[in-house]
């Protein structure tokens, strides 16, 4: 059997640039090798492109000002693909497939998924609309309203909005405690929670230094629980069962997720039948409804006391860390990390090539294990 060669993209010009190497590294060492050749190459906070030759196990921490060979994608399809500058001359390295293990600005938000469909290299993920809707919380938002799925009450203001205008209107139609978010960063990287004006205009400022666009949002009361999808229109869609985050600190930001050893994860959440069935059932309304294809995160609060399903964020390239709850929804489910890569490249390649007839579609893995396959 041929092997296809897997181009592995990390890094990036993002603030979670540091989460996307340590997400690439558990994706490297667990892409299936008897079936892909790995290409890894890393892309600086500069935005240079660097090929990557070490062990998973050193991406992390490894001095890239000292190591890594110059690469430029070509997004021209004749004579395009990946191009290996040494000494002068140009190498074209052949690439079946490209994985965007790439997280936030740059990365899950239509650019590269952009410049690789100019370049005819298939990848693995949602395209550039569903990229972009999704990175978006105020378009996201916009789209599951059409849905009928209860959300936070929230404003949405651009770094040209009237300060004292703005400032009245949160506090009379959102009011305190709220929290301000960049509209588009994840990772909750330039998330703030403001419980009076003076907090809340310290809050303003951070948000925007992220992104000309934010979105204010009434706080919510509830338990944290996420739905990991899996899938497409061809093969199907599939759900996993729920888990809950158990914040170490106020609220689930950047230092709860990735540095302190507080927070926890539940998987699967301890909670009634029928509210798991029913986010279920909205994260793959809302992964159709954004055009989402491939793999997503959607994340969404429960209020015990009203029995409310409330929507939060989805996330097109959920983390492969360690701590990550996309993999360990999955594999709560009996589906491996190894299976979840296998499907998402083998869904990759068939949404870039021609019909396939049904019966050599790729299965997703969790019915792969219900019918013995």
């Amino acid at each position: 059997m041929n092997k296809k060669n897997v181009m592995v993209l990390f890094g990036g010009v993002s603030t979670e640039h540091d989460i996307s190497k340590i997400s690439a590294a558990s994706v490297i060492a667990n892409i299936p090798e008897e079936k892909y050749n790995v290409i890894p190459v890393y892309i600086t906070k500069e935005g240079r492109w660097l090929l990557y030759d070490g062990s998973a196990d050193n991406i992390k921490n490894i001095r890239w000002d000292k190591l890594g060979t110059q690469a430029i994608l070509s997004a021209d399809r004749e004579n395009g693909g990946l191009l290996r500058l040494v000494g002068g001359k140009v190498k074209s390295i052949p690439v079946d497939i490209a994985f965007p293990v790439l997280h936030g600005k740059n990365g899950e938000d239509g650019s590269i998924q952009g410049l690789l469909e100019m370049s005819g290299i298939p990848y693995v993920g949602c395209g550039v609309l569903a990229s972009a809707i999704a990175i978006d919380k105020a378009f996201t938002k916009s789209v599951v309203s059409r849905l009928g799925i209860k959300q936070a009450a929230h404003l949405v203001f651009t770094d040209d909005m009237e300060t004292d205008e703005a400032l009245k209107n949160i506090r009379y139609k959102i009011g305190y405690p709220c929290f301000v978010k960049p509209a588009r960063a994840g990772s909750s990287v330039g998330i703030n929670r403001a419980e009076n004006k003076k907090s809340l205009c310290q809050a303003l400022v951070t948000a925007f230094l992220h992104d000309r666009k934010i979105v204010v949002e009434k706080e919510v009361k509830g338990r944290e629980l996420e739905c990991a999808v899996l899938g497409d229109k061809i093969s199907g869609f599939e759900a996993t069962s729920v888990g809950e985050i158990l914040s170490g600190a106020a609220f689930y930001d950047y230092d709860a997720k990735y540095r302190s050893n507080k927070s926890k994860q539940v998987v699967p959440a301890e909670i009634p039948d029928e509210v798991s069935e029913k986010i279920r059932e909205y994260s793959l309304q809302i992964f159709e409804a954004i055009d989402g294809f491939g793999l997503a995160r959607v994340d969404f609060f429960w209020d015990e006391d009203t029995g409310k399903i409330i929507f939060n964020e989805i996330n097109t390239m959920p983390g492969f860390t360690q701590i990550s709850m996309y993999a360990k929804l999955w594999e709560n489910d009996g589906v491996s990390i190894e299976d979840i890569l296998d499907f998402l490249i083998e869904e990759a390649l068939l949404r870039s090539g021609d019909y396939v007839p049904a019966e050599k579609r790729p299965l997703l893995p969790v019915r792969r294990q219900d019918s013995g396959q």
